[in-house]
């Protein structure tokens, strides 16, 4: 009889599970986004995805939905739950970033067709229910707009406590990428992620002058395409297409790598610098709707509720994400 190998042992896959750190991921696929996702799917022992949560945000919620599910089917993780979420912020009409991202979200590749379906349950019902029920603490991924963690911690406060830790890319401590003033993310929905600062739990934050400290030079791209891998190659691809409109308007050397700074943080938090602020959120000023209000030097004298980063390793990020792909 032909014996059947399995990669590990079903004891080891036990702790495996165990051992490794319960997130979810909530996000709005998105190039940055897909790329966040896949890094974070290469590291099963290290984190344990409860689930993929999907926003409207980067584009319209069927597309991120859609591609959540082809970036599990590309890195043949079709074990990972997605659980599609709010297709509008709380207050305002959706702010998309076609023009970034394309049409669909992901443009620039071809990703394999979803090997899974969504799951029934919607997305804030399944933070609700997941967190409630949790044994132990769970760390939230958040990689687009907080409108999905705003709507579960309105409609279920008492889940704050299950959360150890909100780990986020939005805002910016100097300038925005969306007005003068404002991050994507934090613009979107604004009213959530305010929500979201109010609600006591730890957050860590990581903005825009962090992320535009990782950039995909030429060279870089370049080495993700010498993997020879799906992966990479789909990375490369995607990135090609995805840095064009920052490179032109910050005369930077590449695409900034934002979301998977956050997954970055999770594998190697030593790559990494924080400050403890206070921040709060614009939501009323038609010319800073979405500024992140940083108070850097603690001149408020208000209590810090965030860690803001404040420098990364930018080239240990990209030898993290080669020797993932």
């Amino acid at each position: 009889m032909e014996q059947v190998r399995l990669e590990k042992p079903p004891r080891l896959l036990f702790l495996t599970h165990i051992m490794a750190r319960p997130i979810i991921i909530d996000c709005d696929p998105g190039v940055d986004d897909a790329i966040a996702i896949l890094l974070a799917l290469a590291h099963p022992t290290k984190l344990n995805i409860l689930g993929i949560t999907t926003v409207a945000g980067n584009v319209p919620l069927h597309y991120t939905s859609q591609n959540a599910l082809k970036i599990c089917a590309l890195a043949n993780r079709g074990d990972i739950p997605v659980y599609a979420g709010c297709p509008r912020p709380m207050l305002r009409p959706l702010f998309t970033a076609a023009d970034i991202h394309g049409t669909t979200g992901l443009q620039g590749t071809k990703l394999p067709e979803p090997t899974q379906s969504l799951m029934v349950q919607h997305a804030v019902a399944f933070l609700i229910d997941t967190l409630q029920q949790a044994t132990e603490p769970v760390t939230l991924a958040t990689l687009g707009p907080l409108t999905n963690i705003a709507i579960a911690l309105v409609q279920a406060p008492q889940i704050a406590s299950k959360i150890d830790t909100i780990i986020a890319m939005g805002g910016a401590i100097t300038h925005g990428n969306v007005t003068p003033a404002a991050e994507f993310n934090i613009y979107v929905d604004p009213h959530a992620a305010q929500v979201v600062l109010e609600s006591g739990i730890p957050i860590k934050l990581i903005t825009l002058d962090t992320t535009h400290q990782v950039l995909t030079t030429p060279e870089r791209l370049d080495t993700f395409r010498q993997l020879h891998t799906p992966i990479g190659d789909a990375t490369a691809d995607l990135l090609a297409h995805y840095g064009t409109p920052d490179i032109e308007r910050y005369g930077i050397n590449g695409a900034p790598l934002h979301d998977p700074c956050v997954i970055a943080y999770l594998l190697k938090p030593e790559l990494f610098t924080f400050r403890s602020t206070y921040t709060t959120i614009d939501t009323t000023s038609p010319e800073n709707l979405g500024r992140t209000v940083i108070d850097w030097w603690g001149r408020t004298g208000k209590p810090a509720n965030t860690q803001v980063a404040e420098s990364v390793k930018s080239a240990d990020i990209y030898t993290l994400l080669m020797e993932s792909f």
